[in-house]
Parts: C-alpha cells; structure tokens; sequence
C-alpha cells in the first residue's frame, strides 16, 4: 500500500510539472496529420505534424517540424483567448519513386476555449522545395510547385 501511495503521489507530481506543456490533437487541410506541440517557454513551442498528403491522386507520407513564435493575443471576446502564431520549419514527405523535402513555413489564428482545454485554429503552411522522381537509377528534381496550397484547421487538447 506504501509504494501505491507513493507512485501516486509522485505522479500527480510529475503531472502537475508538466502542466500546460504538451497539447496533441489532429490537423486536416491538404492532407490529416497528427499534431504533437510542446510548449517550452511562454512566448514560443515546437511543433511535429505526421500523416498522409495528396500529391497527384496519390497518398504520401508527410512530416513537418517547426518552430513557431506566439506573436499575440487578443481579447475579442469575454471568454476564450484568440492568438496568432507564427513559424518556420522543415517539411519532408514521398511516396515511392517520389520524394519532397521543403522550407515550411506557418501563420496561424486561433481561438483557446476558457472552460475546456481546447484549441481551434485554422493556418497556411507554405512549403519551399525540391521534389525528387527517381526509377531503375535516374533520378529527376523539379520545384514542388503545389506546397503554396497547404491550409488547414487543427484541433488540440492541452494538457
């Protein structure tokens, strides 16, 4: 019973640590992808998307990393908190035969619920990049011109 109560106890210790650390959630526009944010200081977070992209007709993998600044917040409402963000990263992503690795960049609008620890935000996500076709030891790169059309809404629940 001793080592019960002390592993909850050092639980709700690690817990209350990290508290408004981390927010996770989903994001959707041209392709769904998970949503990983941590929370570092109070005026910026890292952010990892991972998923599925359209390209062409076909389904790609997708990852993208990026660093974003809290720009501001404002008080447009009496409940809730509006926010704009703002970020740079990296976008790398392919299917086979074809791979594409980018500059990303990201502003987002947002809204921070008052009573659930919810956020909602819509984005652009412009990508920057090379994109790689290569069969049978030929390989061809062009610019991946459809990277500019990367909106999308995400969701997150913060812990």
């Amino acid at each position: 019973m001793k080592k019960f109560a002390l592993l909850l106890v050092a639980t709700l210790f690690a817990t209350s640590l990290f508290a408004q650390e981390w927010s996770v959630g989903g994001r959707l526009g041209s392709g769904v992808q998970a949503v990983a944010q941590y929370n570092f200081s109070q005026k910026n977070y890292l952010e990892g998307r991972f998923g599925a992209g359209w390209i062409d007709g076909a389904v790609t993998a997708d990852f993208t990393a990026l660093y974003n600044w809290k720009i501001c917040t404002m008080n447009w409402t009496d409940e809730g908190i509006w926010f704009f963000d703002a970020g740079v990263g990296v976008n790398v992503g392919g299917i086979p035969n074809y791979a594409y690795v980018g500059v990303a960049g990201m502003a987002r609008l947002g809204y921070t619920f008052e009573n659930i620890p919810l956020s909602l935000s819509v984005d652009y996500t412009p990508v920057i990049g090379p994109g790689f076709v290569y069969w049978g030891g030929n390989a061809v790169c062009g610019f991946r011109d459809r990277g500019f059309a990367n909106f999308g809404i995400t969701c997150t629940y913060n812990f």
